[in-house]
């Protein structure tokens, strides 16, 4: 993760100490949880933070790939159920935020409520597939930057951190991906997400070209 703050938030919040962890430099391990078990067990290691995706969601509730199957309301009790266990700052997948932008102002409200330390929303269609499957396609970018808006309209006074993520590479190619990418901080994201790019050297493309810290890919 980048080492560059993210946001000024409040001194108690998940989102804030996800923040301090972020600007202290060090690398944070944030490994993926799936029911109460795995997340007691994080916590207990020392882990600080804890990822919750989607596809971990779907296999495990549904026994189902990641492939849009998961509902809002879904996702949303299993998140719950997580931040029953855990202390942690939760990072949530929250695919394409599960419908328009009122879709996403809905959902985005609910994880505040749950004290959700950050998300991230993809410009996938919807339906939409796993970031690493064959067959992706990406919404038009006025449609991506618009649900983006939602979700940082709707995050309010909250300090939850937005994080933007683009399915491009695959279907368009890594210069679109970036044009992409910086087309949501400029809709106000805190993060990007650029996934699945093919070598390093993209990757320090990535890092040069996004004006905006980056999630790891």
């Amino acid at each position: 993760m980048t080492s560059s703050p993210i946001r000024e938030c409040g001194a108690q919040s998940g989102a804030r100490r996800l923040c301090e962890l972020l600007a202290a430099g060090d690398l944070v391990t944030a490994p993926g949880i799936y029911d109460g078990l795995t997340a007691a067990l994080v916590e207990r290691r020392g882990f600080r933070a804890a990822y919750v995706s989607g596809a971990s969601a779907s296999v495990s509730l549904l026994g189902e790939p990641d492939l849009g199957l998961m509902t809002a309301s879904e996702m949303a009790a299993h998140v719950a159920r997580l931040r029953a266990a855990t202390s942690l700052p939760l990072i949530v997948d929250i695919d394409t935020g599960y419908g328009n932008e009122l879709n996403v102002r809905r959902t985005i409200e609910t994880y505040c409520r749950l004290g959700v330390a950050a998300v991230h929303i993809e410009d996938q269609v919807s339906p939409k597939r796993c970031g690493h499957l064959d067959g992706k396609a990406v919404v038009p970018v006025e449609e991506a930057v618009s649900k983006v808006r939602a979700a940082v309209a709707a995050r309010g006074d909250d300090e939850m951190i937005i994080i933007a993520r683009t399915d491009a590479r695959a279907p368009l190619g890594l210069r679109d991906a970036i044009d992409r990418a910086n087309a949501y901080v400029d809709a106000g994201a805190d993060m990007i997400f650029l996934e699945a790019p093919r070598s390093r050297d993209e990757l320090e493309e990535v890092a040069q070209k996004v004006r905006a810290p980056l999630w790891p890919t």
